[in-house]
């Protein structure tokens, strides 16, 4: 009798403990998006109330030159990332040519170099006192630059070829993919009709791919309204530009947020347009997507078309830097290998470990919640957490310190007025900022990862384990944590490779006398040392390369393309 009671009473308040679980996993959600989404709403509030309202100054002065030269940088670089990257995506996916294995996983390789440290590289081969002016000088026996003309580097076009030259694997990547989804049979019918592979392009794969190609330009262009490295070092005043100046030189921080505001409208105007150009589209995987792609049989003229097409890019946006940076960490290898340096890859080490960890936790944390709780309120929640993600680092880092300044000057007033001890900075002068604005600025790459990956669970694999008595959280150690290890550990890379490359939110938080290996090679570039840049310069590039190839196999993998 006692056991028939027991069992009565476990039946009954089991779905009651199993929706108090559930329900933990809702509020942890909740929670995590209103601290993720903070810095977005402190910027907002802080440019509508700032101390000193600078705004009718900035208007009239540098407010239009900013954004001119924000808009022109944007549509330069969008005009190069679209040309490279579906250029190159329709040749190695459908056409056959020598290298094309080769140049699928290396058309990725300039995504490893950040832009301020290719702007370094090329600043110094082309300058007037670079290698090829002096040859130039030696071979035609010029002995100023008034005999001759060659053009500046330092300039707002030089800005957008540096930009688009490690950008343009954005578009690569998702046309790729998107060429790769699409049916064979469509191609088949095509080639009856007589078209060759470019017309082929234009009238029916590019229409299909839009969405995927909208998705890579909007991530294109949300990276260069984040770029500061490359900006300063040409002189381009941008409005990532104009934040830094108005900040750390003017002392206003109610006037950076404010052009943090202008920066936030330009994120909002591109998600807008990303959203509005696929607002009709509908597309749905046809049967035979899966079935092996017959590529383009060329002639060798064309052929060789392909090869210059790919070579290119990867010449220019990842040999030639690699190859500079590594003749000079060769040559000044003990003049670099010091101990500021250890010092610096070991704090650039340690946040990116640290970052990294704390994505996947919240990530894995909201994915796992919205799997549970699929409603329209939980969705809501994943777009706010994503926010990060498009906000330039400078304007995040305004937002990471207003709500962190603000914690840590009502302690210190509790600790003085109470203890007579002054507290100090306790997180916005620590490493905590820089991890926290970490966290926000690349929590939606772990969390859509993870998300992604989960979809393709089926619902049965939770209810059967729900059926055996585990809890929401049991399920997820026990059942998916194991078939979610590959995807944890690639977003992790990712974000990993991320942080270390990160500039502008690293400038403005870092504590003092704490550099990374990113404020390392930016310091030294800045007073035009590129031979004390090279080795640090090499470490980031080298430690982007790993995820780039992981990225190149899955999509590489996920169709045989034989040729016809």
């Amino acid at each position: 009798m006692n056991q028939a009671a027991t069992s009565v009473d476990y039946q009954v308040h089991q779905p009651l403990l199993a929706r108090r679980t559930s329900a933990r996993w809702m509020i942890s959600a909740f929670v995590t998006t209103c601290i993720v989404a903070l810095p977005v709403f402190a910027v907002i509030v802080l440019a509508f109330s700032p101390d000193e309202n600078i705004w009718p100054h900035l208007i009239d002065t540098t407010l239009p030159r900013y954004l001119e030269n924000t808009l022109a940088l944007m549509l330069g670089v969008s005009a190069i990332t679209l040309i490279l990257g579906l250029s190159t995506a329709w040749a190695v996916t459908m056409c056959e040519f020598p290298g094309r294995r080769l140049f699928e996983w290396a058309m990725l390789l300039p995504f490893a170099v950040p832009a301020y440290v290719i702007a370094y590289v090329y600043t110094d081969l082309l300058d007037y006192a670079g290698p090829v002016q002096i040859a130039l000088r030696d071979w035609f026996g010029w002995t100023s630059a008034k005999q001759y003309w060659f053009p500046e580097i330092r300039t707002l076009g030089g800005a957008i070829l540096m930009i688009g030259l490690v950008l343009y694997p954005y578009v690569y990547l998702l046309s790729r993919a998107a060429f790769l989804e699409q049916s064979p049979s469509l191609f088949s019918v095509s080639r009856s009709l007589g078209h060759s592979a470019i017309s082929t392009f234009f009238k029916v794969v590019l229409p299909i791919a839009r969405p995927a190609i909208a998705v890579g330009l909007s991530l294109v262009l949300m990276e260069t309204l984040n770029d500061f490295g490359t900006v300063d070092f040409f002189a381009v005043q941008t409005l990532t530009a104009g934040l830094f100046d108005t900040w750390m030189n003017l002392g206003n921080l109610g006037g950076a947020a404010q052009i943090a505001t202008v920066m936030l409208s330009f994120v909002l105007i591109l998600v807008t347009l990303e959203r509005y150009s696929r607002r009709r589209q509908q597309q749905f995987s046809a049967r035979d997507n899966r079935q092996p792609l017959h590529r383009f049989q060329l002639s060798r003229p064309r052929q060789w078309i392909c090869i210059i097409t790919c070579a290119l890019p990867v010449i220019f946006g990842f040999v030639i830097p690699a190859l500079v940076l590594s003749a000079y960490a060769v040559e000044y290898f003990e003049q670099s290998w010091n101990t500021t340096f250890i010092r610096n890859t070991l704090n650039s080490l340690l946040l990116s470990a640290a970052a990294a960890f704390t994505t996947l936790i919240l990530g894995l944390t909201l994915a796992y919640s919205r799997r549970l709780h699929d409603t329209p309120g939980m969705r809501v929640l994943m777009r706010l957490s994503s926010l990060g993600y498009a906000m330039p680092g400078a304007v995040l880092a305004v937002g990471v310190i207003i709500p962190l300044a603000s914690f840590d000057n009502w302690v210190d007033y509790w600790m003085v007025e109470w203890f007579g001890w002054n507290s100090g900075l306790l997180l916005s002068g620590s490493i905590f900022a820089l991890v926290f604005a970490y966290t926000v600025r690349f929590l939606a790459v772990s969390a859509g990862s993870v998300e992604s990956a989960l979809q393709k669970v089926t619902p049965s694999m939770d209810m059967a384990s729900r059926s055996l008595g585990q809890s929401p959280g049991g399920t997820l150690v026990h059942v998916h944590l194991p078939i979610l290890r590959g995807t944890l550990l690639t977003a992790a890379l990712v974000v990993f490779v991320d942080c270390m490359k990160e500039l502008p939110a690293t400038l403005i938080l870092r504590p003092f006398n704490f550099d990374t290996l990113a404020t390392y090679v930016y310091q030294f570039a800045s007073d035009e040392m590129l031979s004390r840049t090279a080795l640090p310069a090499l470490v980031i590039v080298l430690a982007g390369i790993l995820p780039i190839i992981l990225m190149s196999r899955s999509i590489g993998t996920s169709r045989d393309t034989p040729p016809a």
